[in-house]
Formats: structure tokens, sequence, C-alpha cells
């Protein structure tokens, strides 16, 4: 049955999850919040990096919390986002505009996934950390913007530092306090507490029983609680309620829940599943595996409109070779 939790309006209440993981999380949360030094939060896309940066800013409640999401900061518009412009700066800028480290000021810059900052953009952001100063694009005076930087990234900066494609200055200088999160598959005892706050946020008395519970806290989740939280949204939609049955389960949890029962539970290739798999007969209703893989496949790109990054990741491959599946499988 779907366990009951209470309710939790504190900073931490953010941070759903009891397991040994979890609760280094929250030690290290309550004593960032403390401070106003800058902090990296690792951890695999996915993972809630964003909810533990808001958590840290709740902590000290300073501010607004400003999001500068890296991986869209491209072409000529990075600096205008950052650093905002002057009127006349260029064509169409027929009026100042601010930027997102002036919406920062007294507050916190989250700087998410960090690493797909270009090297050019790195050199001025260190430069904003290191003087707390900045010009607008086009302006000639310089502003100021007193802001906590706290940065997440899903990348091995160490790595990237030595090949070069991160700066081993701005490394050391986001790199004052450090967090890790740990996967969902490290920590599946916080599974049915994540379940459950996300159905009494997206349901509507929607409950699990244990049958359905059980597949879910099996599954690994490669797309982490991003795809926990995609999922639930899915069987809510799927399911007028009350009870959501294995029915309503998205293909990569009931495929892997077939896998687990051909291999004997252990994931190998061991008697239990060999002798099974040798019963199936051609009116056993059950599908080829190559079969299955190209519905999986398909269910995933579907699942994240295309993002086959995403797709990639919730099925547990890498994107080379879901780009190879896709060639294979003509799709």
């Amino acid at each position: 049955m779907t366990p009951q939790i209470a309710l939790d309006f504190s900073p931490l209440s953010m941070l759903v999850g009891n397991s040994p993981a979890m609760r280094q999380v929250h030690r290290l949360v309550t004593r960032m919040g403390k401070s106003r030094f800058p902090v990296l939060i690792l951890g695999e896309t996915g993972t809630g990096k964003e909810v533990v940066a808001r958590a840290i800013h709740a902590m000290e409640g300073r501010g607004q919390f400003v999001v500068v999401d890296c991986s869209s900061l491209v072409g000529p518009l990075m600096e205008s986002e950052l650093f905002g412009y002057a009127k006349g700066a260029f064509t169409g800028a027929h009026v100042q505009k601010l930027g997102l480290l002036d919406a920062a000021n007294g507050g916190t810059a989250f700087f998410d996934e960090i690493g797909e900052l270009p090297l050019e953009m790195q050199m001025k952001l260190l430069r904003v950390l290191q003087e707390k100063e900045f010009r607008a694009v086009g302006g000639l005076s310089q502003r100021s913007s007193n802001f906590r930087v706290i940065a997440a990234t899903n990348r091995d900066l160490a790595e990237e530092v030595e090949e070069k494609r991160f700066r081993q200055d701005l490394y050391y200088r986001l790199n004052v306090m450090r967090l890790r999160i740990a996967p969902l598959r490290e920590r599946k005892e916080d599974i049915p507490a994540l379940i459950l706050h996300f159905l009494q946020r997206y349901g509507n008395g929607h409950r699990l029983p244990d049958e359905v519970m059980d597949s879910l806290i099996e599954y690994d989740w490669p797309g982490n609680v991003r795809e926990l939280e995609h999922t639930v949204q899915q069987m809510v939609a799927m399911n007028s309620g009350p009870w959501i049955s294995k029915a309503d389960l998205p293909s990569t949890v009931v495929n892997r829940s077939f896998e687990r029962k051909l291999t004997g539970g252990n994931g190998g290739s061991g008697a239990p599943g060999a002798s099974a798999a040798a019963s199936f007969d051609g009116n056993s209703g059950i599908k080829p595996l190559t079969e299955v893989e190209r519905c999986a496949i398909l269910h995933a790109i579907e699942y994240t409109k295309g993002d086959r990054t995403l797709a990639a990741a919730m099925l547990g491959i890498g994107r080379t070779t879901l780009y190879r599946k896709l060639k294979e499988y003509g799709l």
C-alpha cells in the first residue's frame, strides 16, 4: 500500500527521502545554508540538483533564487541574458534590459549545468565572481551585484579541467563546498516516499497496490527522480483512480520486471531464465526481445517528445547506442 507521511514546510521538506544518502544531503544542506560560500552540486541528470540548490537558498531566505540555464546560453544572446544590455546596444534594443545577475543581487544565482558553459563565458563569469562587477552589453559603466553562487553539473569537472574544457581557476572558485546527490538506483528506499510526494502533487486520491509499488522499486530509474515524477504523472493521467494497476505502468518498467522474471530475478542468464525461455511457444503471447527492445525505444522517444538524450538515459543506454538502435530498427 502507499505509505503515509506528515506534511512538512521547512526547507528540508523539499528533499524527499530518508535513506542514508539523503540524510547526508540534509546535513550538508543545513550546514551550507548557514554560509554564503559557493556550492558545487554534483549528480546525474534528473537527481534533483535544482531542488537541493533551492533548499540551500531557502535555509538562508535572502533575496531571489535566479536560475541560469548554462546549456541554453548560446550565441550572441549569452552575454545579454547574463549581464543585460543598454538601450541601443544592438538592433531591437529599444530599452535598457537588466540581466539575470542583476535579478540575483542580494540572493542566489544558480548556474545549472555549469559544465556546458563555453570557455569564453567561463572567463567572464570568473571575473564577475571575483569582482562582483560587470558591464551590460553596450553599457559604459560597471554595475555591481552581490549574490551567492550555487553551481550544478552532471559532468566530472575535474576531468573537464584536465581535458582543457573547463577553466581550472573557475573550478577552484566554485568548488568551495561540494555536495553529491546519489542516483535513485543507489537509494531505492526513497522511492515509496517520492511516489507519495508526487501522488499528492498530481493525483486525485490515487493509490498504489503493493505489486505496482514493487515493480517501481525494482526498476533502476536511469532518468532518476525526474523520470519517476514523469512516470507518476503518466499513470495518474491514464487512470481515473483510486487504484493504479500494473496495466498503467510504462513499458520500460514492465520490460524490466519481465526481464527479472526471465532471469530468475538475478539479472543474469542462469538456469531459471533459460528454462522459462525454453518453455515459451508461439501461443504464449511473449514477444521476441528484439520486438520488446524496439517498442521500448519507440515508447521512450514518444515519452520524451523526441529528446534523444533523455530517452537514452531512461533506457539505460548511451546516446550513441540509441542512435545505432534507431538506425538498426529503421526508426
